[in-house]
């Protein structure tokens, strides 16, 4: 059997955007935002979205609202020729909502998880997965359904034969209650950033953080925004530089662009030097245009925005 080649799981909801934001919010005022868009949001469906451009056959497992959001969601996920047919429809929440008031290359989030909590290991499509190369998950902290199975999950992925993959992104309560000493192992590819690694382990240096997981995971591949990205492996490490671009619109869904670039590269068989360097080149591209897909809209833009901006072939 043809075997499809990834399944996301994860969290869906809307972002609304503003830009060119005048002053930071404060109690009993109002400011004014000169810019908004209103996107896809959520750091799964950004991944599945843009590794869908880049030509991976992508289907994703969530949740959304009976509600205009989640029929948006759904509608953008399928234009981008990402499988909808394991989404479902909660019956008590509606679908989740960021509000991202950015400012320069920072951004403050406010959001409402809704329907992305009620999503739960009985919801993921196991006697499906089987049909698929690639298991991801995104954003383990806000899908409280998810938690006390997480380690089970990654477990049942591996035994269906698939390879894996991990995002765990913040967490909003700083508490990064995560065992990935248990988790870990069944993770063929851990993608956090720089501060959610240090923070994940409780240390102060990126070099004693990947030696405290060195025994738990496979490969670590590391977000490190400007400073580029490495790969580390059993005490090895390649490193990647940056793509750095004068045309910055935002940084929101950089990481989930560096990732759906390196988990691309990965399925296509690449060493893990290509994958990162590709990585890199994916999650410079997204900050060209607002929101996560914006520069991802489809593969032939995507391929003229890479030359005329950073002088790259894709």
């Amino acid at each position: 059997m043809h075997k499809k080649d990834l399944l996301v799981v994860g969290e869906l909801n809307i972002d609304l955007i503003l830009n060119q934001i005048k002053g930071f919010p404060e109690m009993g005022s109002e400011k004014v935002a000169e810019k908004m868009d209103v996107t896809l949001g959520s750091s799964s469906a950004i991944f599945a979205s843009n590794i869908a451009t880049l030509g991976i056959q992508t289907s994703f497992c969530g949740k959304v609202g009976n509600d205009d959001f989640g029929q948006f969601v759904c509608e953008t996920l399928r234009n981008k020729k990402v499988g909808v047919d394991h989404i479902s429809v909660s019956k008590a929440f509606k679908t989740g909502l960021t509000v991202v008031m950015n400012y320069d290359q920072d951004r403050a989030n406010v959001t409402y998880c809704g329907a992305m909590e009620d999503l739960t290991i009985e919801d993921i499509p196991w006697e499906k997965v089987s049909e698929y190369k690639h298991f991801h998950l995104s954003n383990y902290f806000l899908q409280k359904g998810i938690q006390k199975d997480i380690t089970e999950i990654f477990k049942k992925a591996k035994a269906s034969g698939m390879s894996t993959s991990l995002d765990l992104q913040v967490d909003p309560d700083d508490q990064w209650d995560f065992d990935y000493k248990s988790c870990l192992p069944y993770v063929d590819i851990f993608l956090p950033n720089e501060s959610e690694l240090l923070s994940l382990t409780g240390k102060t240096e990126v070099d004693e953080a990947l030696e405290e997981l060195k025994d738990h995971a496979n490969i670590i591949a590391l977000k490190m925004g400007i400073k580029g990205g490495l790969v580390y492996h059993k005490g090895e490490i390649i490193k990647a530089e940056p793509y750095i671009n004068d045309q910055f619109v935002d940084a929101i869904g950089a990481g989930d662009s560096f990732n759906a670039g390196f988990i691309c590269k990965f399925l296509q068989g690449n060493d893990w030097g290509e994958c990162l360097k590709f990585a890199n080149l994916t999650g410079a591209l997204n900050t060209t245009a607002a929101g996560g897909t914006g520069a991802f809209d489809n593969m032939e833009n995507l391929k003229s925005r890479a030359k005329s901006i950073l002088n790259q072939e894709i």
